[in-house]
């Protein structure tokens, strides 16, 4: 008699608790700056769930989604089991889906699906459609920056993000236009050439020659103001009726401007791609911003701002110009946020969390009408203002704000000669060497303070740089008192005068050029 256990078999089954473990590099964005943010994921036994820590915003949360989608539509499998995906540094806000890709790769791999040795030193970017498409994502010249400085190889970007990639060199750029495209680029990682191509001259030349000072009449005194600001990096202000030709001229001071260098377009291009400002027609920027913001705009809209801080119109202006017309119709308040940015050249945004540094360094272009009706002073027709309606309108415009403007000048309509008159002006491209020529002068003389215009010199370093002629001291002493000049106008004064030395190739700063800066400081505002 066999007793109950001797032909019973039990065979115990353990769970499977394996875990599978990958990390995969990827970036995220505080302003224009990228940061390294590391990638684990874990999958193991238990329930399907699918959770995300890091503090993902809800864009990231909804990546799950997107992921789980694209991996289906690629024909691959998506595990059902328990994924814990964490965005390290876990302290960091994460925001954006700039992460989809490089999770969709940690998953992969986790199923071995990825030689995770194939991924040592290359990092990651790109949002997921749900078809396996790869979307462009903001930012990608800053992940470019960030990789290569943390000594990454190479990074996996979206197609479409692959110009502005291009302009840094030194690191290997991978563009891929689909999940699927994504895996065997990283199966044959060693094998496949980084794309390097990158043909700007075309470009450029597409670029120039949109307007040109020689369809401005007359206004010989505010062109030459322009021509000054242009050679030495100095804000302006026109005053003048309407119709006299402010916004005309100063729609073209970009056109004598130098072309941007490679490290200055690099500059400009990280800066729209951080605000989402690339698109199709236009994937990196080639020639100097020239920004108009309307004069409704808000403080935030002018200097950037929001949840996640974005570039204002000071920043877009960047290495260009910003041109304020109508300055009289802007807020005060939304000026006088203007006065750091103008004397710091960035400006930094802060939030309860982290706060977000922007560069903005602009040649400031003011405009206004000189009075409530605009015809105060003007030789055609009569002004209407009593004396203190054209005092209270101009004093609008703080003295802070005056105070940083180096150049301000009148802009008078033209008569009927000048209007009728077939006489050419001169041509953007005959300024433009010659404030060429004068900014080298500036380099050679400034390269061991690492600056490149007169405008940036400090006060430490100003009386060094701009040697005076026996006369100069006695006409600037004169001036301070005749004009109630402070200290800092007196230093924008010795400047422009440097400047205006430099556009007539002369190492000393003669009298000539102390008394034609001196036209350039307005009595109106005394009006």
């Amino acid at each position: 008699m066999k007793t109950l256990n001797e032909d019973i078999n039990i065979e115990i089954v353990e769970p499977n608790n394996k875990h599978s473990f990958a990390s995969v590099l990827s970036c995220g964005l505080n302003g224009v700056n990228a940061y390294p943010v590391e990638i684990e994921v874990d999958i193991s036994g238990g329930l399907p769930n699918f959770i995300l820590v890091g503090l993902p915003d809800a864009a990231i949360n909804e990546s799950k989604e997107r992921v789980r989608a694209a991996i289906k539509s690629s024909g691959l499998e998506f595990p059902s089991k328990k994924i814990v995906v964490n965005l390290a540094p876990a302290d960091t806000k994460k925001a954006g889906p700039t992460y989809d890709l490089a999770i969709a790769i940690g998953i992969l791999t986790c199923n071995e699906v990825i030689d995770s040795s194939n991924l040592n030193d290359i990092w990651v970017v790109g949002e997921l459609g749900l078809s396996g498409k790869i979307r462009q994502v903001n930012g990608v010249l800053s992940f470019v920056i960030s990789a290569k400085n943390n000594g990454a190889k190479g990074i996996i970007i979206p197609k479409e993000n692959k110009e502005e990639a291009a302009l840094i060199r030194g690191i290997n750029i991978y563009p891929i236009d689909s999940l699927s495209e994504a895996i065997e680029t990283i199966k044959n990682i060693k094998r496949i050439k980084s794309f390097t191509s990158l043909n700007l001259e075309k470009e450029i030349k597409e670029e120039i020659n949109q307007v040109d000072f020689s369809e401005v009449k007359g206004q010989l005194l505010a062109k030459r103001a322009l021509e000054i600001a242009a050679a030495g990096g100095h804000h302006v202000l026109m005053i003048g009726s309407p119709g006299s030709g402010k916004s005309m001229l100063a729609q073209r001071l970009s056109t004598i401007m130098p072309p941007l260098f490679h490290e200055e377009r690099i500059e400009v291009t990280q800066i729209y791609s951080a605000g989402g400002k690339l698109n199709s027609n236009r994937k990196i920027i080639i020639g100097r911003p020239f920004r108009t913001p309307h004069h409704s705009a808000s403080a935030a809209g002018l200097i950037g701002g929001g949840s996640i801080p974005q570039p204002g119109e000071i920043s877009l202006a960047h290495k260009g110009v910003l041109f304020l017309d109508e300055l009289t119709e802007f807020q005060k308040r939304v000026l006088d946020s203007l006065r750091q940015a103008i004397e710091t050249k960035e400006i930094t945004l802060s939030r309860s969390r982290k706060s977000s540094t922007f560069p903005c360094d602009f040649i400031l272009i003011a405009a206004c009408n000189p009075c409530p009706c605009g015809y105060f002073g003007d030789n055609l027709k009569k002004c209407t203002c009593s004396t203190f309606e054209v005092r209270k309108y101009l004093n609008k415009i703080s003295g802070p704000i005056l105070d940083r403007i180096d150049l301000q000048v009148e802009v008078k309509r033209l008569n009927e000669n000048e209007l009728i008159s077939n006489q050419t002006s001169e041509n953007s491209l005959s300024i433009k060497r010659r404030v060429i020529e004068a900014r080298e002068i500036q380099k050679k003389r400034y390269k061991d303070l690492k600056i490149n215009l007169n405008s940036e010199v400090g006060s430490r370093n100003i009386r060094e740089h701009c040697k005076l002629s026996t006369n100069g001291e006695g006409i600037l002493k004169e001036a301070i008192k005749s004009l109630a000049l402070s200290a800092r106008s007196y230093d924008r004064l010795l400047k422009v005068s440097r400047t205006i030395a430099d556009l007539s190739n002369s190492d000393i700063i003669k009298d000539e050029h102390i008394l034609e800066a001196l036209q350039f400081r307005l009595s109106t505002f005394k009006a």
